[in-house]
């Protein structure tokens, strides 16, 4: 009798955790914040926009990393009409001095709703594309390091995804809280002659050297985080593959 209901019960627990993951079988490295339950998560969702030639990659200096350089791109925002779903999942926005990134989907979730999250974002509902997004960021960034000439161009150019990455979760050197970090990477496509101008471009940018905001680095110089005399941002690894070889900067403002 004893063994009969301890066989039930390991065939309840075998289903139950057959059942969550498959529910999860796209974010199963997210699985491993339900050892920590009451714990707080840091969350971010940005694209990143990959311009190179051969081993040449094309990265802008940061407005709120100051002397740092990364790819162009940044956080996507949701729409007013998705306040109630992430409410549900009690998300906090992170507070950020600059007014421009009101809605960015960026902040915090209790460790228990992150799955539901990362369902909630592949859905795609209540939030920008992808696209949208980075266009939007490519013309902001290209205004930033003083090539507004070229926002024309970037309004014009389509995406292709490279890779998809979900970045932790990790610890954060100095807080209490672990962070997550959904990533997409995007090339331009060459179909129209307004985004094979704008790479070629931003790849003579890259390689002029009295241009102090745009730069090239190669594999091995962001994988050290220095180009010569700039530093690399640990995000532009995911330009090149799905692993980060370093920690997170954290950002001034």
């Amino acid at each position: 009798m004893i063994e009969k209901v301890v066989g039930g019960i390991v065939v309840a627990l075998l289903t139950a955790v057959g059942r969550l993951l498959w529910k999860n079988r796209r974010h199963l490295a997210l699985l491993r914040v339900l050892l920590t339950p009451r714990s707080r998560t840091r969350v971010s969702v940005a694209v990143l926009l990959r311009v190179h030639d051969e081993d040449h990659y094309v990265l802008f200096a940061s407005v709120t990393r100051p002397g740092t350089f990364g790819p162009p791109g940044g956080v996507v925002k949701h729409h007013e009409s998705a306040k109630p779903a992430l409410e549900r999942l009690g998300f906090e926005p992170e507070r950020r001095a600059r007014a421009e990134m009101r809605h960015d989907l960026r902040g915090f979730l209790p460790a228990l709703r992150v799955l539901g999250f990362a369902r909630w974002l592949q859905r795609g509902e209540g939030r920008e594309a992808a696209t949208e997004c980075l266009r939007r960021e490519l013309v902001e960034e290209l205004g930033e390091v003083a090539h507004d000439e070229l926002v024309p161009l970037a309004r014009e150019a389509g995406f292709r995804l490279v890779r998809r990455v979900i970045d932790g979760p990790r610890k954060v050197p100095g807080e209490e809280y672990r962070q997550i970090r959904f990533f997409e990477v995007y090339d331009l496509v060459l179909d129209k002659p307004e985004a094979a101008e704008l790479r070629t471009s931003l790849l003579a940018l890259a390689v002029d050297v009295d241009e102090s905001l745009v730069i090239g680095a190669s594999r091995r110089e962001m994988a050290r985080g220095r180009a010569q005399a700039h530093v690399v941002l640990p995000q532009s690894a995911f330009l090149v593959g799905d692993r980060r070889v370093r920690e997170d900067m954290t950002p001034v403002s």
